[in-house]
């Protein structure tokens, strides 16, 4: 009789090392992400401005209400299909995003076409901030110590609005990040991450945090 293999939690390359220990996994909301990551309410509203500016011009030049409205139809759907293609964006980069919090670091696997795991050990998170973003979603921030540096666009949207020159990872828009940060603060004893990014689609094995 074969002996079928322990499953690899999602996110991971490899089973944790022996005395780590995982306490969460989860991905973004991708509704959320759509909202306060790709800005698509600000985006509807700039094409909705945009729809009634543009009638107004024409009525202003004297065209009639039928010659104004004649260029609605394209602006909507142009509207529709920015709208249409963000929603697309968040909902890919929510399904092919693991974050994992295990009792010695915080992973981030992040990339829709090429993945990456950003392995982050705990003895380099400086501080630990988060903030709700609605219907029991929020963001949780990581402040790294040190030299530690990680490329903004290599993290986005997974990283701290605007933090350009010091980039801070981030569990975005997460459900129940209250608890979520909760489980957090119970690991963040003073003990934190050298960091570490890996091709997500290779092989590799996770070694135990120092």
């Amino acid at each position: 009789m074969s002996v079928q293999p322990d499953i690899i939690p999602e996110g991971l390359p490899d089973h944790l090392p022996e005395g780590e220990n995982l306490l969460w996994q989860g991905r973004p909301d991708w509704k959320r992400l759509a909202i306060n990551a790709f800005h698509i309410r600000k985006v509807a509203i700039y094409f909705a401005a945009l729809i009634v500016a543009q009638g107004a011009w024409k009525l202003a030049q004297g065209a009639s209400l039928a010659v104004a409205v004649q260029s609605v139809p394209a602006m909507v759907g142009l509207g529709i299909s920015a709208c249409a293609i963000l929603l697309g964006f968040a909902y890919a980069s929510a399904r092919t995003t693991h974050y994992t919090l295990t009792s010695k670091r915080i992973l981030m696997k992040v990339g829709i076409a090429l993945p990456v795991i950003i392995n982050l050990p705990l003895r380099q998170i400086d501080s630990v901030s988060f903030a709700t973003t609605g219907n029991g979603c929020g963001t949780i921030c990581f402040k790294t110590a040190g030299q530690t540096r990680l490329a903004y666009l290599l993290l986005w949207p997974h990283a701290k609005p605007w933090n350009l020159t010091r980039p801070q990872p981030s569990f975005r828009d997460i459900p129940d990040v209250e608890g979520v940060a909760q489980r957090l603060a119970s690991v963040l004893g003073g003990h934190m991450p050298a960091i570490e990014i890996q091709n997500a689609m290779a092989q590799g094995h996770l070694v135990p945090a120092e």
